[in-house]
């Protein structure tokens, strides 16, 4: 298996992720786990965005403190990955601590399954000792990665199934 690395994106990342951006644009694929405004896109300023919400700061006030990383294999872009520090009420029924994407032209070679490994040690060392992570009842990958990854269904609401992980 290929390793991969997850990790928050830096400025010297620039080309690799906007290529990553640039596959999920054009492919209209679903980026959860990154997020972007694709009509005003800064990179520099995504990256300081980033730091802000990572701390609390800047954010609307509907959202909760979040780490944006992104997962390298041999230097390029495969995925995001999102980790929220905390629930808010949506995020409880249908969000999760753990958002993720792997890049379509990247799928099925394990990425997502490795990324949510990885950010769930990351949740561990943010004193998160329970972490949610949802699915979309029609997408059975994203079940299999969850169930992989030691997910216990809790229960589907609105054709969204909820899972608990206790991290190791």
């Amino acid at each position: 298996m290929t390793k991969l690395d997850l990790r928050r994106p830096t400025l010297e990342d620039k080309e690799a992720v906007l290529d990553l951006m640039r596959e999920f644009e054009e492919t209209t694929a679903a980026h959860d786990g990154g997020f972007w405004d694709a009509e005003h896109f800064d990179y520099e300023e995504w990256i300081a965005g980033n730091t802000d919400e990572e701390m609390g700061l800047n954010i609307p006030d509907s959202w909760v403190p979040a780490v944006q990383f992104v997962g390298f294999v041999d230097g390029k872009a495969v995925g995001f990955l999102n980790l929220r520090l905390r629930l808010s009420d949506f995020l409880l029924h249908h969000g999760g601590h753990i958002g993720y994407s792997v890049r379509p032209s990247q799928q099925g070679k394990s990425y997502a399954t490795q990324m949510l490994r990885q950010g769930l040690s990351v949740a561990i060392s943010k004193n998160i000792s329970k972490v949610l992570v949802t699915c979309d009842e029609t997408n059975a990958a994203n079940r299999a990665v969850i169930l992989k990854n030691g997910g216990v269904l809790e229960d589907v609401r609105d054709d969204t199934e909820r899972y608990w992980i206790n991290p190791e």
